[in-house]
């Protein structure tokens, strides 16, 4: 079995373990997914079957959009509710729209952002909750992410306990940590915050709509239906020009051969390879050598 499941991720369950499920329920191995969703996240999870795993890479290169709610009036060791609380401050009358909406806009473009502690980024070969468990801090790798679009949604301001919700709408690029966004966001706004709920809309180029449920996966299997419900392989390369190979061209492909702008007849600088109405190879333009050169090999038969 080769394709693309969008998968809709349920909260209380890791990603891997998603993974391990399908493994059980399709009975294959080679099974891969696109982009870590923490275990209190909701949504679209794309996961790679067989051949398909060899475009994971490229799924996980597309923007994603999340919904969420931010908590301002404390903080937590993780950046969201099941951390322990560090840092309380009441907020005493409401925040305004305008003043969330101008925070917002401060955080929107190209931005700098330090991965949480809790996180399963790697440093010396070590996951830094791995370190954060441990009681131990170390240096922590800045990342460049671009925050397409940070919208606010809706505003509640609760008077009782002198906190404030505010739902959130993110279009982002892959790498971003929400929780860490948000968090920023409320300290913008002068107060600690932590990400009270995320859930994800889009990612890979699938949305919510086209997600199954590991129930509505095995309801598929079981009445041999899972295939209408798959996506081939060239999904995820929607985003590349695709050319039409001929078979002098594909015998060359086969042996990781180059290829010359005239034999293909364009000037992309990356460009998907069909053959036989298949997709068979990614190749990139090198420069130096003036040719064709594969980045990819997705099928040499």
């Amino acid at each position: 079995m080769d394709g693309i499941l969008p998968l809709y991720k349920e909260r209380g369950m890791t990603s891997f373990a998603c993974v391990s499920r399908l493994r059980q329920i399709l009975k294959t191995r080679k099974i891969g997914h696109s982009g870590t969703l923490d275990p209190d996240v909701a949504g679209v999870l794309p996961i790679c079957i067989g051949n398909a795993t060899k475009v994971v890479d490229y799924l996980m290169q597309s923007g994603k959009q999340y919904q969420g709610e931010l908590l301002i009036g404390f903080s937590t060791t993780t950046q969201d509710l099941d951390g322990e609380k560090i840092a309380e401050k009441p907020v005493e009358t409401e925040i305004s729209s305008k003043k969330i909406k101008a925070a917002m806009a401060k955080l929107t473009g190209a931005i700098t952002q330090i991965p949480p502690m809790y996180s399963a980024v790697k440093v010396n070969g070590k996951k830094l909750y791995e370190y954060a468990r441990a009681g131990e801090t170390v240096e922590r790798p800045k990342r460049q992410v671009e925050i397409k679009k940070f919208e606010l949604l809706s505003s509640k301001y609760d008077k009782k306990n002198k906190q404030q919700r505010i739902r959130f709408n993110v279009e982002c690029s892959k790498g971003t940590y929400i929780r860490t966004l948000v968090v920023e966001l409320a300290q913008q706004l002068g107060y600690p915050g932590v990400m009270s709920i995320l859930t994800r809309l889009k990612s890979g180029g699938f949305t919510l709509e086209q997600t199954l449920s590991l129930a509505n996966v095995q309801d598929a299997v079981a009445t041999q239906t899972l295939q209408q419900y798959m996506y081939p392989l060239d999904y995820a390369l929607k985003e590349y020009p695709q050319i039409t190979i001929q078979m002098p061209q594909w015998k060359k492909v086969q042996n990781g051969g180059w290829l010359s702008p005239n034999e293909l007849n364009t000037n992309e600088q990356e460009i998907v390879l069909l053959f036989d109405g298949q997709v068979k190879a990614l190749y990139h333009f090198d420069t130096k050598n003036k040719m064709y050169k594969p980045t990819k090999m997705f099928a040499i038969k």
